[in-house]
């Protein structure tokens, strides 16, 4: 069993019966989602939402019954994945590319549980290149600006074209270095026109679950 897959079904045990449950994305989300398949399969009874088309296919595989948003209502807790999470619970997500939809479940739940192995444990958030979702009209417009202010964009390609999201936008992945302010720079990107939302996600993990290399769990819980 992989590092991932360990912290993912330790999340999954979070997950209790009568829940509505926000299903992440990538590859630590995978095994959450196959996890609480499974106690689906024995009795467990939820329901759930997706943050992207991947996710959402595979949670009907495994029978996890998938609500319209208009229906669900607010969220117990989502369980998702991160690209890099520093010690005040700050992220950055989408190397995935579902992003804007993270954030937007993220934000309608009463928890969000963060999944990760320990390399995904950083004192500053930056190595890992920032996405930024931008729409495609006068994108190079966008791309431009985001060079002004020294993000050293590069389009996300798939293959020969540029990878387009489920939402069908661009994502410009920004090799910022150390972010000094997580918070100040998540403002800055978001008051860009054409720029419909970045991967930092400030104040919003509540549980962070790390798998260490010896195999063990850290269960973080951020102060309230």
């Amino acid at each position: 069993m992989n590092l991932k897959q360990i912290a993912a079904e330790h999340a999954a045990t979070f997950v209790e019966d009568g829940m509505k449950v926000g299903l992440g994305t990538g590859s630590t989300a995978y095994f959450a989602i196959c996890k609480i398949g499974e106690r689906v399969q024995a009795g467990l009874n939820i329901q759930a939402v997706a943050t992207s088309e991947a996710s959402d296919k595979l949670a009907r595989e495994w029978g996890i019954p998938i609500i319209p948003f208009d229906q669900i209502g607010r969220l117990d807790l989502t369980i998702d994945g991160a690209d890099e999470v520093d010690p005040e619970f700050n992220l950055i997500k989408g190397g995935g590319g579902a992003l804007l939809r993270e954030k937007i479940v993220a934000a309608n739940s009463n928890k969000l549980i963060i999944v990760a192995d320990g390399s995904k444990a950083v004192q500053k958030l930056g190595k890992f290149p920032l996405p930024v979702e931008v729409v495609p009209f006068a994108s190079e417009w966008t791309f431009q600006t985001l060079e002004k202010m020294g993000c050293q964009p590069k389009w996300r390609m798939n293959g020969e074209e540029q990878y387009l999201t489920d939402n069908g936008n661009l994502i410009a992945d920004c090799q910022m270095g150390a972010i000094a302010d997580a918070t100040e720079l998540n403002v800055q990107l978001n008051m860009l026109p054409g720029v419909v939302d970045n991967g930092l996600f400030v104040n919003m993990a509540d549980v962070v679950i790390i798998a260490k290399e010896d195999g063990t769990i850290d269960e973080l819980h951020r102060p309230q």
